[in-house]
């Protein structure tokens, strides 16, 4: 099973930038931008690394952030994430990346996503990976602070995919971003948030109703109410899930009782990505052994996880294709 998921073909489609962030790099970048960190030495970042909710997740989180300053900090970090996705057969990426963590302490957009999307275009020269960027705003900070994002990226459209919606999700309503999501999709930027990962499934029906989401981020709650199911499936909107960002972040107790093999046998459409993957103890292989062997789950399932992250991806219908076409060739000498 471990060869089967490792040759697999697969796209991941829920991943932030900033989130795969290596302790290494961290320390070599920090010593490069001459700032001090409160760690001495990798081993104690990558200590550092271990909590237990949300917040205290998003504390290092954005005080790792903080050592990105340059376009080449950005570039670097990008990339090798993309060579890791080269080593475990993913063939597309669509990477979240937070601006306004960056922004917010002077770094000017430009900086930010010519490092990114530089990495992005020499990985598809050198990997042969295709990729593409998804703009996420912050909840727990303002819409108002949304919009001066929105406007600051209107240059870079042609880099940029998507919006997303993420960071603390209790208090912070998919409703509070109703009007930059409207302004942002009139730019031309499909929507997409993070939904029902520690919000309730409200947040999952107001994601839809009112944002409009072509794709939920997690989604795991809307499990608490049926006609939500129900709603999920005939809107045919894909759940991308995160095993292992859900056991480290307590979303759920135990890998054996995660709900995705639950969600597949009700009709949802569910792919399995890696989230943070620093953070969060693996990379989107890691997360398809460790869920294998949590949920005993057949060829055939991780099979048609792997076809959802293509047939879900915000690719051209002739990219689509060939990553289809290519795991079905896969599967049927592999089954």
């Amino acid at each position: 099973m471990k060869q089967f998921i490792e040759n697999l073909p697969k796209a991941e489609l829920h991943l932030h930038i900033e989130g795969s962030f290596e302790p290494a790099l961290m320390f070599e970048i920090a010593k490069r931008n001459k700032i001090e960190i409160p760690y001495k030495t990798v081993q104690e970042i990558e200590k550092a690394y271990q909590f237990d909710c949300l917040q205290d997740f998003l504390d290092i989180y954005y005080q790792g952030a903080s050592v990105l300053i340059n376009e080449q900090d950005f570039y670097d970090l990008t990339y090798s994430y993309l060579k890791k996705c080269a080593i475990q057969n993913v063939r597309h990426t669509e990477i979240m990346f937070d601006p306004q963590t960056h922004t917010d302490r002077g770094i000017s957009f430009v900086t930010i996503i010519n490092g990114i999307s530089r990495a992005c275009n020499d990985a598809e020269v050198n990997l042969g990976i295709t990729s593409l960027l998804i703009m996420s705003y912050l909840r727990h900070l303002s819409e108002e602070d949304a919009f001066k994002t929105l406007e600051q990226s209107i240059p870079f459209k042609d880099k940029i995919t998507a919006i997303g919606l993420d960071s603390s999700e209790k208090g912070n309503p998919p409703s509070k971003f109703k009007n930059v999501f409207e302004a942002s999709v009139k730019e031309g930027y499909i929507p997409l948030a993070h939904a029902g990962e520690e919000g309730d499934a409200d947040y999952i029906w107001e994601a839809i109703d009112i944002l409009k989401i072509k794709r939920i981020d997690h989604g795991n709650n809307c499990l608490q109410d049926q006609t939500l199911v129900k709603e999920i499936i005939k809107r045919d909107i894909a759940l991308t899930v995160c095993p292992l960002s859900n056991t480290a972040l307590q979303v759920v107790d135990d890998l054996k009782d995660h709900p995705l093999k639950n969600m597949m046998e009700l009709g949802l459409k569910v792919t399995i990505n890696s989230d943070d993957p620093a953070y969060f103890g693996g990379q989107v292989n890691q997360n398809y052994i460790e869920i294998q062997k949590a949920l005993n789950l057949s060829k055939n399932d991780l099979y048609l996880l792997a076809k959802n992250s293509f047939q879900y991806a915000l690719i051209d219908e002739k990219t689509k294709q060939k990553y289809l076409n290519e795991l079905e060739d896969y599967y049927n000498l592999n089954k």
